[in-house]
């Protein structure tokens, strides 16, 4: 009888831990702490949903059946995870970003529109247009509640038969001809097949091919809190996800619990050497560098933030994460701060990794073997 361990049950490890449960295989879930802890990639109180997808047009058939997953969590949570308040891109006309944007939704025939002037003001007044910039809008796009939705998945699972070993660090996962064997904090345990879905550890925690992990980064994302200058805007049953690209580059989203507005500037983020360092303070000099971007092109917001919080993620160095079999163990790690909105359907491309070895989602962009070389 196949059996699986899944080290890690944050972002994907819980959406795997459910998909597995859901088709009746016996899992357990492996965690330092418990869903829903504050020092994974899981942070920041909200998420972009979106599937007019500037990373590039691969993705959009993920996004469109994550969108169904996320709907099915939904339904056994009894609560909200994806609020669908659209999105839009802004920034100037020719930006590549903007262009993959377009390219996206062209190659898979998304509803997008395409605003400039007037329009754009009268629709979405939080986000003023500068010269020569336009505004292209993704009606399916909305935002996600992490923390809640990783503790749903993991509730879920536990509901269909799954484990959930909290507080319970595993040291090493030993594959051979027959099974893996998992070294953890309360003993050894056996199963058939093995998940390994570190989030963070994944460049420091010691569980990936040491080749593979050399190659990747553990980076700190900061997210900031503005408040509002007017209750009418930003109103988070009425005003979009909103990214800028350009001069200045943010995610903005709606004030989802009313206290302020969130702000997460698109910069090189701080390479750290692992979760373990990562510090929950904020130099003066970011802060002053986002608020000069809020006063640049957001004047419904005030001059400073309210409140400042940083979580990490793992880094490929294409950006790109990684999901695929090695011998009896999925690798799904380093998705490089976009594959929150994707985890639903990553979960289950797990649960037909560990059944049958392969899938047919498309995933080769996402392939634990291609070449993957750290920037010196």
């Amino acid at each position: 009888m196949t059996s699986v361990a899944v080290v890690g049950t944050g972002t994907v490890g819980s959406m795997a831990l459910w998909r597995l449960a859901e088709r009746g295989i016996h899992a357990v879930g492996f965690d330092a702490y418990a869903p829903g802890h504050d020092r994974g990639a899981a942070g920041g109180e909200s998420r972009i949903f979106r599937t007019a997808y500037k990373e590039g047009p691969r993705y959009v058939p993920l996004l469109r059946e994550a969108r169904g997953l996320w709907a099915e969590l939904e339904r056994a949570a009894g609560r909200r995870l994806l609020t669908p308040v659209g999105g839009v891109t802004a920034g100037p006309r020719e930006h590549p970003k903007v262009r993959a944007v377009l390219d996206a939704a062209r190659a898979h025939d998304l509803p997008v529109e395409v605003l400039t002037g007037e329009d754009a003001r009268r629709r979405v007044p939080e986000h003023p247009l500068r010269d020569g910039e336009v505004m292209v809008v993704d009606h399916d796009a909305g935002y996600l509640r992490p923390e809640p939705a990783v503790g749903a998945a993991a509730a879920a699972a536990e509901r269909a038969g799954a484990r959930v070993a909290r507080y319970t660090p595993v040291r090493a996962v030993r594959e051979d001809s027959t099974g893996v064997t998992v070294l953890a904090e309360d003993g050894e345990h056996r199963f058939t097949h093995a998940v390994l879905a570190p989030g963070p550890w994944a460049a420091a925690g010691g569980l990936l091919p040491e080749p593979l992990a050399r190659a990747l980064t553990t980076k700190a994302i900061t997210s900031t809190w503005f408040p509002r200058r007017d209750e009418s805007l930003f109103d988070p049953g009425r005003c979009p996800i909103a990214i800028r690209v350009g001069e200045p580059a943010y995610s903005c989203f709606p004030a989802v619990d009313g206290a302020g507005v969130k702000i997460n500037l698109h910069v090189p983020w701080r390479e750290i050497a692992s979760p373990a360092a990562l510090a929950r303070s904020v130099s003066v000099s970011y802060v002053k560098q986002v608020a000069r971007a809020v006063a640049e092109t957001l004047p419904g917001l005030g001059p400073d933030p309210v409140r400042v919080a940083t979580y990490c993620d793992a880094f490929t160095p294409d950006g790109h994460g990684l999901l695929g079999r090695h011998g009896r163990t999925v690798l799904a790690a380093a998705f490089s701060g976009h594959g929150f909105k994707l985890a639903p359907v990553l979960g289950d491309i797990i649960a037909d990794l560990v059944e049958t070895g392969a899938t047919a989602r498309g995933i080769g962009h996402l392939a634990p073997n291609r070449t993957l070389r750290r920037s010196p």
